[in-house]
């Protein structure tokens, strides 16, 4: 009889990396381990205590990485008692864009001690924003030169992608820009890492680093225009050998088998990035039907047979998502982040007092009482901007907003005002997406929200008019991953030779979904139409108020 064969995928989050072993032939998850990293995001001071950093940074030890890998790996081989050499695949995924710069051995600089307490030496997480002014500079350039590939961007680059993290650190810091061998998305480190080999993948590639399957990166002369320092920075800082999806890296190096006690030579897969490897893991491999995951933001997936410009798109890369189709992603820079924060800073002691009493956190009391209040009733409407804007209007400089507190405005109104303001937010990108043409016919959800919070689910649903369906996984990211890494092993060793066909057997859906609410909807109609006024008033130039509060911030802070 043979034996049952398994892949292993392993999601690095921004808090944590989840990893899972998942039955090849059913897509059972057969155990799951979830590490917490120790030094979790870095945003006010380095490690060692004394290094400060300033507003809008976010960074991560890759360390932190390394010791993922050992712990889940070896958690979900022990909890299962699967043997080592019954897996025979492995795959990654990582938030993106999260960089780093490297030396000719493949080590972060942050980790040599000379570099050490140089805040550019260490890993940039997807959501430092401290590089606006470099995205601003690499947009004006772009429109200057009338470059072709701002149109697949939705007309701009994001202050999170690699090349506005790459200038601001050649102008901040460019003893590090010279010192590294290599600049490299955390994506394709860790397969660097597993396998020893350098496979920078197309999906990171194609979304964060302006890279086409058709032309490659940006010309010569448009880097030149940028800095004179980086005319050649794909030669001397990265590879324009790109892979596609599902394609073999290599094998597990004798080192990672010992680490991670899986089999030297178990296949690898090339990096992905964690939302777009969700898509499939959600039972999606056809247009019309948007991927959300959501969780600490929201990033919105769509496959379509063509390419389109849509606006504030984070971009359109052909064969980004699933091979043959064009994948379209947009995104909102924090939703779940938005919630938390309200939790931690804004949220009375007696309400903490009640949740205790009844041995439930505070989103579960707040959502409680949020529930029974009527669409419109707090009378509050609001911006989900506390981490910027990612889609429409790509401006990290952008703010939130709260309107309508009286002295009578309770935790759980305002609570529910910003549920609101995300979903909002989502339906302004579904109709970017319809003005631009592209379909969104159905809606599928993921992640950590479907999981943890009905209401959220119910007002996503209410808000956008449409269905939304739900993955079966818990962890679709770590399913994906390990999809992918069964299409990297083949059929010839147990696994697949497409992702289409191991979506067939191992990705499902839930029972349940959400279904909007007509008198809940019509009332949401009007709340957006008000949203929509403030959504332009404060995000398209008619009152810059958000970016001169912050101006002011940094001249008084003394970083102006």
């Amino acid at each position: 009889m043979a034996s049952v064969k398994y892949s292993i995928g392993v999601d690095f989050g921004t808090e944590s990396a989840r990893a899972v072993l998942v039955d090849v032939a059913t897509g059972e998850e057969v155990a799951t381990s979830v590490y917490n990293y120790q030094d979790g995001v870095i945003d006010t001071v380095l490690p060692d205590g004394k290094t400060q950093l300033e507003p809008d940074w976010a960074l991560q030890n890759p360390a932190d990485y390394i010791e993922a890998l050992k712990s889940t790996i070896q958690a979900v081989l022990r909890k299962s008692g699967a043997r080592p050499q019954d897996v025979i695949g492995l795959g990654t995924d990582f938030t993106a864009c999260t960089m780093m710069p490297i030396d000719k051995q493949g080590t972060p600089l942050c980790m040599l001690d000379q570099y050490k307490d140089n805040p550019h030496a260490w890993v940039k997480l997807w959501k430092h924003h401290a590089a606006q002014p470099e995205a601003d500079r690499i947009n004006q350039v772009a429109r200057e030169r009338e470059e072709a590939f701002l149109a697949r961007y939705g007309g701009k680059i994001s202050s999170e992608w690699f090349f506005a993290k790459t200038l601001q650190i050649l102008n901040e810091a460019p003893e590090i820009y010279e010192a590294c061998d290599r600049l490299i998305e955390a994506a394709d480190w860790i397969v660097l890492q597993l396998t020893g080999e350098e496979k920078r993948n197309l999906c990171t590639a194609g979304y964060k680093a302006m890279w086409d399957k058709r032309t490659g990166y940006p010309s010569r002369e448009y880097f030149r225009a940028l800095h004179p320092r980086l005319e050649n920075v794909v030669e001397e800082k990265l590879s324009r050998d790109i892979y596609p999806m599902g394609t073999k890296a290599g094998g597990i190096t004798q080192r990672m088998a010992q680490l991670t006690g899986l089999i030297e030579g178990t296949a690898v897969c090339v990096g992905n990035v964690d939302a777009h490897v969700a898509v499939p893991a959600t039972t999606v491999t056809e247009p019309g039907k948007m991927v959300m995951i959501m969780g600490t933001s929201i990033c919105h997936m769509l496959l379509g047979r063509k390419q389109e410009t849509v606006e504030g798109m984070c971009g359109v890369v052909e064969d980004g998502i699933l091979p043959g189709y064009f994948g379209f992603e947009a995104g909102q820079s924090a939703v779940g982040d938005i919630y938390a924060w309200f939790i931690r800073n804004a949220v009375p002691k007696e309400y903490s007092a009640e949740a205790e009493r009844r041995g439930v956190d505070l989103h579960t009391l707040l959502a409680e009482k949020a529930s029974r209040l009527k669409p419109g009733e707090s009378g509050l409407l609001a911006l989900d901007w506390w981490n910027g804007n990612r889609s429409v209007l790509v401006d990290a400089n952008l703010t939130g907003c709260l309107l309508g507190c009286t002295l009578n405005t309770r935790a759980e109104e305002i609570y529910r005002a910003l549920i609101e303001a995300t979903a909002y937010g989502t339906r302004k990108i579904i109709k970017a997406f319809e003005e631009a043409g592209v379909a969104v016919e159905e809606l599928y959800a993921c992640g950590g929200l479907p999981e943890r919070n009905p209401l959220v689910m119910q007002i996503f649903a209410d808000v956008t008019g449409r269905e939304i369906k739900l993955a079966a996984s818990a962890q679709a990211s770590a399913l994906g991953s390990a999809m992918f890494g069964a299409v990297a092993a083949g059929s010839k060793n147990g696994g697949y030779d497409d992702i289409v066909s191991a979506v067939r057997n191992m990705a499902h859906l839930k029972e349940k979904s959400y279904r909007p609410i007509t008198q809940n909807q019509m009332i949401y109609e009007k709340l957006f139409a008000e949203y929509e006024k403030l959504h332009d008033y404060f995000g398209r130039g008619e009152n810059n108020v958000m970016k001169k509060l912050k101006r002011i911030r940094a001249e008084v802070s003394g970083l102006g």
